[in-house]
């Protein structure tokens, strides 16, 4: 019965594997717009003084053949300022969503969300949003 089980549990896992695989290759060959994130999808602050705020911009490049349209960008919290290209960006063009994070409002390790609707068809696990995320840690 444990040997049936662990077979099971195996072609469940590759089957998972599997999707999730198509799903990236179908994004990567589907046309529109598509974000590629110059440095990542995640920025570490690492250790920041708590007070001033810290500013981050996530550059990226729309790889893909349509204009990128992005509708909104959305912090996880109201601790952090929001800025984004609000004309499309031409394909082959670079943009970049600007953030404010207030460190005062921060007390110790954090990590947030930045959520962004556009019409990228790129985004992970087939979400309607792009999220990107920053972290870090605000110490007096």
């Amino acid at each position: 019965m444990k040997k049936i089980l662990l077979v099971v549990f195996g072609l469940a896992l590759g089957v998972g594997a599997t999707t999730i695989n198509a799903t990236q290759a179908i994004a990567q060959n589907t046309p529109g717009a598509k974000f590629k994130f110059e440095t990542g999808e995640t920025h570490d602050f690492g250790v920041l003084k708590r007070g001033p705020v810290a500013m981050y911009s996530f550059e990226f490049t729309n790889t893909g053949d349509q204009p990128l349209i992005i509708m909104n960008v959305t912090p996880s919290c109201g601790c952090t300022n929001v800025d984004w290209p609000k004309t499309p960006v031409l394909p082959g063009q670079k943009g970049k969503i600007q953030l404010g994070l207030k460190t005062e409002e921060q007390h110790g390790i954090f990590n947030k969300e930045v959520y962004i609707q556009s019409n990228a068809v790129n985004n992970p696990r087939g979400e309607k949003r792009y999220t990107v995320y920053i972290k870090g840690d605000a110490r007096d």
